[in-house]
């Protein structure tokens, strides 16, 4: 499906989707959403009617041209006017009466089709409607029916989905929308949608059923439950009235069935519309009362909506309850903030909770509340990011995350700055490491990787957690993660930059923790070779002594990194190269890594091996080793990485270079041929 037929898709299903809206909520109970829901309808006819006018309108002025009477031929002072008009007029009502002709046969056409496609004819149908077409070419109807005829039309699915559904015709309803997986597989995601609807819908309708019979059978809570939203919907009261029935009726929500008789009996529109609660949510320095109002409001959606998810659907949907569940998360008052962070999590534990937050609530407001919640304590600003993990975690925020990173960039460049002293530690590893994770998609990583102040922001957090590593242990080890992700993005944002990562990274070798150590070294293998200066300061502080501990000590992570880091080194300075001979005098460490699966720790392997052939006697040392079998090996072979092949070429011509003996191997196994295929792979790098 290309970019236009995409998008022209989208558009439908957003047409499908509020008309349909529309048709429910003119059949709602509550009177209120009936008359917004009628009037919102009125305002869209009307609109089509322009739409179809104008068209009207250009194909007359195009199209049809109106003859002029005999008296045009005349002089100008000789033209009778009425005449004139007259013409005209006769002209238009004969235009009229053709219409009118031509949009009998149409029906007529409509209705022979749709017998035709009821009795399975569709050929004779897709005729009646074309025809139909061509007596009135505006009979959007027309389209609609012969789209329907066609198995492949996935529009027509859609439209037929829908229709089932509000018929409560749930089994053909689920049909329509598998149907159209059939035929295009890539509409997955929308079709998933459409089929969870599908489910909440039946799932309510159930509800509602049981919950009717309940309150006719004159059971207590349920009964209860009415006449406290009747007595809840009387206006003008003083805010304490409505905060003690709120409260009485959030205890007496214990089943899905009082649940259901709120929504059944309007509770949402009954709490949302008073003019009374409203001004208490919307006060900024709330009193005492004010205060108590919206925390039992806000306790009371999530009794309503624990386990319902129609009642999080009508609660989130609304988009002035929208705003304001995003509002109050950055509430002044601690009881509000605490209680509206409790609903939303609520909401994120199920999925259609977390794609109603998704689609419907403001995400950069949201995110910048939830980081806000770093300078509270352990339990809510851990709960606070297990929200942010929650949502984080669907492909939907991602997509929403990566589109608007400039705009939530600076709330996460504060996260950098907190001061992990009085922030919670394992809130902050939470965030940091969403972050991290955010930053393996790589147009997310050129976006934080370009920000100047958050890299800064990182070293100056990793900064100051090294002032005590063992307390902030898991702070660092999630921060490196993240700059390893930043690291892969060249060019750094300055080399100034890189060198002060390296050099915080070579502070923390020194560490006694694992962890820590491996994260270390593997910003390194990426910062490392920016700049000559720090190479040399590395080297100093003893950095090929540590890498070789790494490759005998080491997991085949750490090994990965601590070779690359040698293949930089040895790359760059001889000195490097006699210590690496020094702490392993026949290379079987070196060797041994070539044997690896690991393609790109046995290129640098090779590309290791090769720099240190440039040390006298070494290349002697290694003749009865099979050396060069395993590098012409490497050389010749079809490896996804022609790193591999590059560098075992390198090494190859190294080797020869400084022992001639190996020249005559070399030719006896026909090694010149292959040393010499892998010099196109030398030429293009």
């Amino acid at each position: 499906m290309d970019a236009d037929q995409e998008k022209d898709l989208q558009k439908f299903l957003k047409n499908v989707d509020e008309i349909s809206n529309l048709i429910q909520e003119m059949n709602s109970d509550d009177p209120v959403v009936q008359q917004k829901a009628v009037l919102e309808t009125e305002k869209r006819l009307l609109l089509m009617e322009e739409d179809q006018e104008e068209d009207e309108c250009r194909t007359t002025l195009n199209k049809t041209m109106i003859s002029p009477p005999q008296t045009a031929m005349k002089s100008a002072e000789e033209i009778n006017s009425e005449a004139f008009l007259a013409s005209v007029e006769k002209d238009a009502k004969e235009r009229a009466k053709r219409r009118r002709e031509n949009k009998v046969l149409a029906d007529a056409l409509k209705e022979k089709g749709n017998e035709a496609f009821a009795e399975g004819n569709y050929e004779t149908a897709i005729l009646c409607y074309t025809e139909g077409l061509e007596k009135l070419k505006d009979m959007k109807v027309l389209y609609t029916n012969r789209a329907q005829c066609d198995e492949k039309c996935t529009k027509a699915y859609f439209h037929m989905g829908k229709a089932n559904l509000a018929l409560k015709n749930y089994s053909v309803s689920r049909e329509c929308y598998k149907k159209i997986l059939e035929i295009n597989p890539k509409l997955q995601t929308q079709v998933k949608d459409y089929l969870n609807q599908v489910d909440l819908q039946e799932k309510a309708d159930l509800q509602e059923k049981e919950a009717r019979e309940l309150l006719d059978s004159g059971k207590n809570t349920a009964v209860t439950t009415k006449n406290l939203l009747e007595t809840l919907s009387k206006p003008d009261q003083i805010p304490l009235f409505y905060a003690g029935g709120i409260e009485i009726l959030t205890e007496m929500i214990k089943e899905c069935t009082e649940q259901t008789l709120f929504r059944m009996h309007n509770g949402f529109s009954i709490i949302s519309d008073n003019k009374v609660i409203r001004r208490c949510f919307s006060t900024a320095g709330k009193d005492a009362v004010e205060e108590t109002v919206c925390v039992s409001v806000l306790k009371l959606w999530q009794a309503v909506c624990s386990g319902n998810e129609e009642n999080q659907h009508v609660l989130v949907m609304h988009h002035d309850r929208a705003r304001l569940l995003a509002a109050l998360l950055s509430s002044k008052v601690l009881a509000i903030r605490q209680q509206s962070l409790a609903l939303l999590l609520q909401l994120t534990q199920t999925e259609s909770g977390r794609s109603l937050i998704i689609n419907h609530l403001d995400l950069t407001r949201l995110l910048e509340a939830l980081v806000s919640f770093l300078d509270f304590s352990d339990k809510e600003a851990n709960t606070a990011m297990g929200l942010f993990t929650d949502l984080a975690l669907e492909e939907r925020f991602q997509v929403w995350f990566q589109a608007n990173l400039p705009g939530v960039l600076p709330a996460l460049t504060g996260v950098l700055k907190t001061d992990p002293k009085v922030s919670s530690s394992s809130a902050l590893c939470q965030c940091i490491a969403i972050m991290g994770n955010l930053s393996a998609e790589p147009a997310t990583r050129r976006h934080m990787a370009a920000c100047e102040e958050f890299g800064d922001g990182c070293l100056g957090l990793l900064a100051r957690c090294e002032e005590d590593v063992d307390l902030f242990r898991e702070v660092i080890y999630t921060l490196l993660g993240l700059m390893m992700n930043l690291c892969l993005q060249a060019p750094f944002v300055s080399e100034v930059w890189a060198v002060e990562v390296s050099r915080r990274c070579l502070s923390l070798l020194n560490s006694q923790d694992g962890g820590i150590l491996t994260r270390a070294a593997g910003v390194l293998s990426r910062t490392l070779s920016s700049s000559l200066k720090i190479v040399e300061e590395a080297l100093r502080a003893g950095m090929v002594k540590k890498m070789m501990k790494f490759l005998k000590t080491g997991g085949e992570t750490a090994s990965r990194y601590a070779i690359k880091i040698l293949a930089i080194c040895t790359n760059s300075y001889h000195e490097a190269r006699e210590e690496v001979i020094r702490l392993d005098k026949k290379l079987s460490m070196m060797m041994k890594l070539l044997s690896s699966e690991d393609e790109v720790l046995v290129g640098n392997a090779a590309l290791c091996l090769g720099n240190c052939m440039e040390v006298p006697n070494v290349a002697s040392s290694l003749l009865k080793t099979d050396l060069l079998q395993v590098l012409l090996k490497l050389a010749g072979s079809d490896t996804q990485k022609t790193a591999v092949q590059v560098n075992a070429g390198i090494a190859l011509g190294k080797l020869c270079t400084a022992e001639s003996r190996f020249v005559a191997q070399l030719r006896k196994l026909h090694g010149l041929e292959i040393l010499n295929s892998t010099m196109k792979y030398i030429s293009d790098s």
